[in-house]
């Protein structure tokens, strides 16, 4: 924490990375479709998921998050016919290759850097798991209770945490009671600290319809949360969502930003081209962080390169290489 700290106080804001199943698809991997996704490479190819991390920590990311945002016990024991003990183990795996990408990233890394990067440990909602495109809407939470939610992502949050990841990153949340679910549960982890994103549909409400607002009246339940903000949603719509709440956010917290590329995703056809442009996050980043925001980056499709202008933009040096 006292590094954390030292960043979002001192040296802010923190640069989280960007799109992690982007670069590995540029990278050759067939992800789309895959029930777990990014996660499955932790099992096939856990090199990629080191090679990707490397690049985002070359590129400028103080933070980077692990590829564990789709994954599952439930979901490892059924894709990839493994035992529990197993599937916990490989969960954990995801913690260890980020940790250890890092302190191989720092050995290397000329003397004159000062970069310690930090490792958050991704939890999406339950809606990546169902593949149905629910992280999208929270639908799935109108038939479950508080306590069902917690029930899913206990295991999932016990894992990270047990593996040492530096904070817990819930992404992409789509719902309020979905959010209540998690501030509860981070409870049982009193030693963590974590951030709370979520998924929006608009300048003002996130994807179940609810006031941003009556999101962040959520975070400020717990005093473990670093962070509330938004992520994988449009650039353009970050600015009011912010300002909608601005009032709202606690002294203790920050906003955590980092949306998508703009481009609108379609489940047959993939990614679609929009007028708005992965250039627009360095851009309006700026703006975002005389805003409060003290954690920015990228989601889908940004790439080690938004990352390091993001870096130029808000740090004004570019990235120190490793050599």
């Amino acid at each position: 924490m006292s590094r954390l700290k030292h960043y979002m106080n001192d040296d802010g804001p923190l640069i989280l990375d960007g799109g992690l199943a982007t670069e590995l698809e540029a990278q050759g991997a067939k992800l789309q479709g895959d029930p777990l996704w990014s996660s499955r490479l932790l099992h096939t190819n856990p090199q990629a998921i080191r090679d990707v991390h490397n690049r985002f920590l070359i590129s400028g990311a103080d933070v980077i998050s692990t590829a564990t945002y789709q994954a599952s016990i439930t979901g490892f024991i059924n894709h990839l016919d493994m035992s529990s003990e197993e599937a916990r183990e490989l969960l954990m795996s995801g913690v260890h290759l980020a940790k250890e990408t890092v302190e191989r990233f720092v050995c290397d890394s000329r003397p004159a850097e000062q970069r310690h990067p930090l490792v958050a440990g991704s939890v999406g909602p339950y809606g990546a798991f169902l593949l149905d495109g629910s992280e999208y809407t929270g639908a799935y939470a109108e038939e479950m209770s508080v306590e069902e939610l917690k029930a899913w992502h206990r295991p999932h949050v016990e894992c990270l945490a047990a593996a040492g990841a530096d904070l817990v990153a819930f992404e992409t949340i789509p719902s309020i009671k979905e959010a209540e679910a998690l501030v509860e549960l981070l409870r049982e982890f009193p030693n963590s600290k974590a951030w709370l994103a979520f998924s929006c549909k608009d300048g003002k409400c996130i994807s179940d319809g609810s006031p941003f607002t009556d999101a962040v009246k959520i975070a400020n339940r717990s005093t473990q949360l670093v962070a509330v903000g938004v992520n994988c949603c449009s650039p353009a719509l970050v600015e009011p969502l912010l300002d909608s709440a601005g009032s709202l956010l606690s002294p203790d917290m920050s906003w955590v930003v980092y949306p998508n590329s703009g481009e609108e995703w379609n489940t047959k056809q993939g990614w679609l081209a929009s007028d708005k442009e992965s250039a627009l996050i360095p851009k309006l980043s700026r703006t975002w962080m005389k805003q409060g925001a003290a954690l920015i980056g990228g989601c889908c499709r940004i790439c080690p390169a938004h990352i390091a202008e993001l870096r130029r933009q808000l740090k004004g040096t570019p990235p120190a290489s490793a050599v």
